[in-house]
């Protein structure tokens, strides 16, 4: 991706997060339309998120006080610590926004304001209860060329995964910065995720008239179409 693409997806996903914050404060979610169920997963990093935010908060106490004999220093520090302050607290406000969105033939998986990847719900072969700690290296958009070997896409929280779906067919997903990777094994978090893993069922099953049966002893669920 060129330079200038790299600069605009990075400006969307600041301009995403700001928005977000907006969204939070008037306890508003982005994307859930009416009939739509969302699993929320801000949860398991909220303690670490506001954690750092209070240690910028001091910060940005400790250095204004610090440099307050000097008027342009104190300036351009109290402008990007409040801008850090902001940054952190929109990390969360994205995370609660913008839940996963699970459609009537859509499974809408979101890492905050930073990436997405929409699933239909008719390429889903199995899905199941998998709490695990996340691999940097496997997360959609790692650069992985599209055509190559189906791989697995991470939408991690606070460093674990638990909810595992296989895949009839691959799918695409993009990264922030626009690499492309081919899936065909998708983990995500949820708050509730043995909820969510019912759920899904139930719209796989009502999407494909197939039969619901489990996958594995660890509480899965196939779907097995004619």
């Amino acid at each position: 991706m060129s330079r200038g693409g790299a600069l605009r997806r990075l400006a969307a996903h600041e301009g995403r997060w700001l928005v977000s914050l907006v969204w939070w404060v008037a306890r508003r979610r982005i994307g859930v339309a009416p009939g739509e169920r969302a699993l929320g997963y801000a949860a398991a990093q909220a303690a670490l998120v506001y954690g750092l935010a209070f240690v910028c908060v001091v910060e940005t106490v400790g250095l204004s006080a610090l440099f307050a004999d000097r008027p342009v220093v104190h300036g351009v520090l109290l402008v990007l610590d409040v801008y850090t302050v902001l940054m952190v607290l929109g990390l969360q406000a994205s995370a609660v926004t913008r839940p996963h969105v699970l459609g009537a033939d859509v499974l809408w998986l979101r890492d905050g304001a930073r990436r997405e990847l929409r699933i239909p719900v008719g390429r889903i072969a199995s899905v199941r209860y998998d709490l695990r700690f996340s691999k940097e290296e496997g997360r959609a958009g790692d650069g992985a060329a599209t055509g190559a070997p189906a791989g697995v896409a991470e939408f991690a929280v606070g460093g674990q995964t638990s909810v595992s779906v296989e895949l009839v067919e691959p799918v695409v997903a993009v990264g922030l910065l626009g690499q492309r990777t081919t899936v065909g094994t998708v983990r995500f978090h949820a708050d509730d995720p043995r909820a969510a893993v019912r759920a899904v069922r139930e719209a796989v099953a009502g999407a494909g008239d197939g039969s619901v049966g489990d996958a594995s002893g660890a509480g899965g669920a196939r779907v097995t179409r004619p």
